[in-house]
């Protein structure tokens, strides 16, 4: 069953999208306000997967900043040094896989992992 989208809850979604789109090359699909005219949302497509970044509520706890949960994201072989070099602060590094963390703490991954078939 493929993924539909991805909906991640942001401190601020501003700050959260810039990172998703000048670090991993997303691009924004859509912007949804409430009926106030507050931004809601931002929908960024991943490849054909949305990635909702949306408000957290002030009463919703922030994210662990231990958390080795991850968001990861695919990238070829021949981009892991300049993937390095946008992501600018790596937390871990494989052979495969560079590590770091969004905004809100939350682990984000690319990787050229190949599973086998």
């Amino acid at each position: 069953m493929p993924l539909h989208h991805l909906a991640l809850r942001c401190a601020d979604i501003e700050r959260t999208a810039r990172f998703y789109v000048e670090r991993l090359g997303l691009r924004e699909r859509a912007r949804h306000c409430t009926d106030t005219g507050a931004l809601r949302s931002i929908w960024l497509d991943a490849a054909g997967v949305i990635v909702m970044l949306e408000r957290r509520a002030e009463t919703e706890p922030a994210i662990d900043p231990a958390s080795m949960e991850l968001v990861a994201f695919a990238m070829d072989r021949g981009d892991m040094a300049a993937a390095r070099e946008r992501l600018a602060v790596i937390e871990a590094e494989t052979a495969f896989t560079l590590y770091a963390r969004d905004p809100d703490g939350r682990r984000v991954a690319l990787s050229c992992y190949a599973f086998d078939p």
